[in-house]
C-alpha cells in the first residue's frame, strides 16, 4: 500500500532530509512540496536532487494538500505550523509537525513562544519520541516531533530519572552542528564567526530547556531543576550532549541502559565515550554513561537533522500509518 505525502517547508534543511528519506520509502509516495512562495522546482533549490526529484515547490494550498495527501510533514517555523496543521487535521490529513507548536503544555508554550491558536489539537497531540510513546503514536492523528536537543537529552536522561537526587540540578551541556540553526544565514552562523570557533548561545534560558524539563517531570512525576546550555560548533551536522546529575541510588549505569533499551534497535549503548561521526547520516542515538561516586555522567550523540528532526518524523509517520517503524530509516553513517 502507498500513502501519499506532502512536505510543507520543503526548501529548508529538514525538508531536504525528509525528501531524501521519502524518495527511498517503499510505502510513502511524495506528491506535494509546499513553501511560503513557490515558483521553483526542488532540484533548482538543491541541484544535488537533479534526476532524483523534480517536484515543484508550490505556495502552500491547504485544500490541495487535503485533496491529494494522506499525510503531511510540516517543516515550518513555530506559529506558521499550527496555522497549517489545524485545517489539514480538520480535512482528515494526518500530520507530523516538526515545529514546537504542539510539543508543550499550553502554559509553557505561551510563556516561551507565542499565543496558541489551536488549543483543541494541542490537547490531542502526541509527543513523538517512539521509545517512550510508541503505542500512543500509532493511534495519533497529530504527532509533535521533538526538538533535536530534547531528543538527545531525553534519551540519555530518562532511564536514570528514578535514581537522580532532586536536591541537585541536572546539568545539560549540548553541542550542535551549524545546520541546527537553520538554513538562513545569521550573524552567529556566518563562516567567519563559526569557523574554528565554539561558543554558547542562550545559556540557561534557551527555550528547549522547558521542553526537556516538562517531559522529564511528566515521566518522573516529580519536579527537576534543569540547567541547559547549548553551543554551536563548526560542524555541518551532528549533536553531542553531556548530562551531569547526582545519584540517589547505587546503580551500574551501563547495565541500566542495556536493560532499558534492550529492545530498541536504534539506541546503541557504548562502553566508551560517544562521537558524532559515528551517527552522522543515521537514525541512531549512541549513549554512554559512567559514575564517579554519586556523580553521574551521560553522553549521547545523534544526527541533529535526522534523529533530531527528519528521520524521527518518518519513524513517527511509519507508526501512524501502521508500517514497520524502521522502514526507510537511514542506518549507514557518513564515514570517514
Amino acid at each position: 500500500m502507498k500513502f501519499r505525502c506532502a512536505v510543507i517547508g520543503a526548501s529548508g534543511y529538514t525538508g531536504l532530509e525528509l525528501i531524501k528519506i521519502l524518495l527511498a520509502h517503499p510505502h510513502f509516495e511524495l506528491v506535494y512540496l509546499g513553501g511560503s512562495e513557490g515558483g521553483e522546482r526542488i532540484d533548482e533549490v538543491y541541484p544535488a536532487l537533479r534526476g532524483l526529484c523534480e517536484l515543484p515547490i508550490q505556495k502552500t494550498d491547504v485544500q490541495q494538500v487535503i485533496q491529494q495527501c494522506d499525510l503531511a510533514f510540516l517543516a515550518l517555523p513555530h506559529k506558521s505550523a499550527m496555522e497549517v496543521a489545524k485545517p489539514l487535521l480538520e480535512g482528515g490529513v494526518k500530520v507530523v509537525d516538526l515545529s514546537a507548536d504542539y510539543r508543550l503544555r499550553l502554559e509553557n508554550y505561551e510563556a516561551f513562544y507565542t499565543k496558541h491558536t489551536d488549543v483543541e489539537h494541542l490537547k490531542k497531540a502526541v509527543y513523538g519520541l517512539p521509545e517512550i510513546y510508541r503505542k500512543k503514536i500509532a493511534k495519533a492523528k497529530l504527532v509533535a516531533n521533538p526538538g533535536c536537543y530534547p531528543t538527545a537529552a531525553l534519551l540519555a536522561t530518562i532511564p536514570f530519572v528514578p535514581y537522580i537526587d532532586r536536591d541537585f540540578p541536572i546539568i545539560i551541556d549540548a553541542k550542535s552542528g551549524v545546520s541546527g540553526a537553520g538554513k538562513a544565514c545569521k550573524p552567529n552562523t556566518h563562516y567567519v564567526k563559526i569557523n574554528e570557533n565554539l561558543f554558547a548561545y542562550n545559556p540557561i534560558k534557551h527555550r528547549h530547556s522547558v521542553e526537556i524539563k516538562e517531559k522529564l517531570e511528566i515521566l518522573g512525576n516529580e519536579t527537576y531543576e534543569i540547567d541547559f546550555v547549548p553551543h554551536l560548533v563548526p560542524l555541518s551536522r551532528g549533536m553531542l550532549v553531556s548530562v551531569y546529575a547526582r545519584l540517589s541510588s547505587d546503580i551500574d549505569p551501563i547495565e541500566l541502559l542495556r536493560d532499558i533499551y534492550a529492545d530498541e534497535p536504534f539506541i546503541r549503548i557504548r562502553t566508551e565515550p560517544v562521537d558524532v561521526k559515528s551517527v552522522a547520516g543515521t537514525h541512531y542515538c549512541d549513549i554512554f554513561a559512567m559514575r564517579n561516586g554519586r556523580t553521574l555522567y551521560i553522553s549521547s550523540a545523534i544526527d541533529n537533522l535526522l534523529r533530531g528532526a527528519s528521520s524521527q518524523a518518518v519513524a513517527n509517520a511509519n507508526l501512524m500509518m501502521g508500517i514497520d517503524e524502521a522502514t526507510a530509516l537511514p542506518k549507514t553513517p557518513y564515514i570517514p
